[in-house]
């Protein structure tokens, strides 16, 4: 009785990692699924333990994705003490039986995480929705999910990894992708005009010179060239940096607008008459 109500947590824990129990979310290596037609919308909750000197939260309320879609989110930690805490994040998903397809590539809740005195992250989670949840007849009628996290003092200080990590990574082209797919892409294309211009080749391109959008009087005039720096304050404060700028999304995150950049930076320029096609077919 004695090794069996010792295993008994244990036990559970894999029994719930294995069947996705009470909103236990899965493991996974990377994001091998089809994308999937239907599209659910991701909510996050964020808690700390009564007593426990962090502030924790969401950089985004919530995100739109396609089951199978790979996703990357952000969320901040900040520890308002004057002593190092090591916290460990406890998780689950409404609904419960979402857990079974629920796939995190990378989360900070897969291990102890100590933050400095006055010391404030920004952690990424990378997960995707299996496609296989749109077979669960369960699930047919699902259409929200909420992520939920809640950090605690750590009971294994010794096995912490220092949060500062995530702020000392270069800048990611890979992340840049994930973020302009959750936040951006309902307005912008690579390759056609939208609501907003194409972004194909943006980088090096002079503001307002996308044949065939209708720019606002503001971006038409403005004596820009997007660069690193100039979209920088662009993604920042679209309205700050050119005047009578009609854009009404920012990034205000400087880690997130990195990526963002550094994957925009990747973008190569169409050829003038292969956009010009492009534009006549796509008009926007």
């Amino acid at each position: 009785m004695t090794t069996l109500v010792s295993y008994s947590v244990t036990l559970y824990r894999l029994f719930c990692s294995v069947t996705g129990a009470g909103g236990y979310t899965q493991r996974a290596a990377a994001d091998d699924a089809t994308i999937s037609q239907r599209v659910v919308n991701v909510w996050f909750n964020t808690n700390v333990a009564p007593g426990m000197p962090w502030q924790f939260a969401p950089v985004q309320r919530s995100v739109n994705v396609h089951l199978g879609q790979d996703t990357l989110v952000f969320f901040t930690a900040e520890n308002t003490s004057d002593h190092p805490i090591v916290g460990h994040a406890t998780f689950n998903v409404a609904p419960s039986e979402v857990g079974l397809y629920f796939k995190k590539i990378q989360c900070f809740c897969f291990t102890e995480e100590r933050l400095e005195p006055h010391q404030k992250v920004e952690m990424p989670v990378d997960f995707f929705v299996d496609p296989r949840m749109a077979k669960d007849p369960d699930l047919t009628d699902t259409n929200n999910i909420t992520l939920s996290y809640t950090f605690f003092e750590s009971k294994n200080p010794a096995q912490a990894q220092n949060l500062s990590r995530f702020d000392k990574q270069p800048a990611s082209p890979a992340a840049g992708r994930e973020i302009f797919a959750t936040t951006c892409s309902g307005c912008h294309s690579l390759d056609r005009n939208k609501v907003g211009p194409m972004l194909e080749g943006v980088v090096g391109r002079r503001a307002g010179a996308v044949p065939g959008y209708p720019y606002s009087a503001a971006l038409a005039r403005a004596d820009v060239v997007w660069n690193a720096d100039s979209l920088d304050k662009w993604l920042a404060n679209p309205q700050a940096f050119i005047a009578g700028a009609q854009m009404p999304f920012h990034l205000p995150d400087a880690l997130r607008r990195r990526d963002v950049i550094a994957y925009l930076a990747t973008l190569k320029q169409l050829p003038a008459a292969h956009a010009a096609q492009r534009t006549a077919s796509h008009p926007g």
